[in-house]
């Protein structure tokens, strides 16, 4: 990866700063229309921002990245976008992939097959095998992806085992329906950030997002950076993660 300055957060207490965080990539089109530039430029302009970011978050410390490339609603948009969104894979792989590979990164696609190309689906698969045995970064594309149908999918599966006899319905519970999703084996972000000025998550990690810090950031994706990731990080190391429990100071207070 690309050498990043260290910032201050970097050797900070574990807890402080975020294992994995995930990123919905927002604000292409908009940045696009201020330039008086066709919207497929601003996806373009997206795919640069995604690689800046991917260089900078290892230094970061940052061990996990998700990030919302394009999700089942976007096939709404219009013809001329869809079409533009399904090649921007191939044209990040077919310049970054190899650079990925060599750096250690793991990459993996999340996200339904159905629909896209055959060539597309191939160029993913191609992708993940080879980066299968990286260790040093994870970086995780969620494509052709939403929360709820990812979910309801889980939920489907594990009634297909029930009804076969090989599942009890006692069987599940958090951490096997959590198996069953497209984001098995990853650790539940710990930070979502979302740039563009937009503050939702349009179905994006719901189920992983249960005590993940949000972070809404007022700059286009296009336009953002390290010093935006920076930004962000340090807004997490100064929340106060309770996962629903208070801390002794609070305690001490009531009484």
């Amino acid at each position: 990866m690309a050498a990043a300055e260290t910032p201050t957060f970097a050797g900070a207490p574990e807890g402080s700063r975020p294992l994995h965080v995930a990123i919905v990539m927002d604000g292409n089109g908009r940045w696009a229309k201020q330039r008086g530039l066709p919207r497929p430029l601003g996806h373009r302009a997206g795919v640069e921002s995604l690689r800046r970011t991917v260089s900078a978050a290892p230094g970061l410390g940052i061990g996990w990245l998700t990030v919302f490339g394009f999700s089942t609603e976007n096939w709404s948009r219009p013809a001329a976008e869809v079409a533009e969104l399904m090649a921007l894979p191939k044209r990040y792989f077919e310049t970054d992939l190899g650079r990925l590979e060599r750096e250690g990164v793991r990459v993996r696609v999340i996200g339904q097959r159905e629909g896209l190309s055959q060539d597309l689906v191939r160029l993913v698969e191609d992708a993940q095998a080879r980066t299968a045995h990286n260790t040093v970064f994870n970086l995780n594309i969620a494509f052709n992806y939403g929360s709820q149908a990812d979910i309801t999918a889980a939920a489907r599966r594990f009634a297909e085992e029930v009804a076969a006899g090989r599942r009890d319905p006692s069987d599940l519970d958090e951490t096997m329906f959590a198996g069953l999703l497209a984001t098995a084996g990853a650790p539940p972000p710990d930070l979502i950030v979302r740039p563009s000025g937009e503050q939702r998550l349009s179905n994006f990690l719901l189920w992983e997002a249960a005590y993940a810090e949000l972070v809404f950031q007022d700059v286009l994706w296009p336009d953002y950076g390290e010093e935006h990731l920076k930004a962000a990080l340090a807004e997490f190391a100064a929340r106060d993660r309770r996962y629903g429990a208070i801390v002794a100071d609070d305690v001490l207070a009531a009484g």
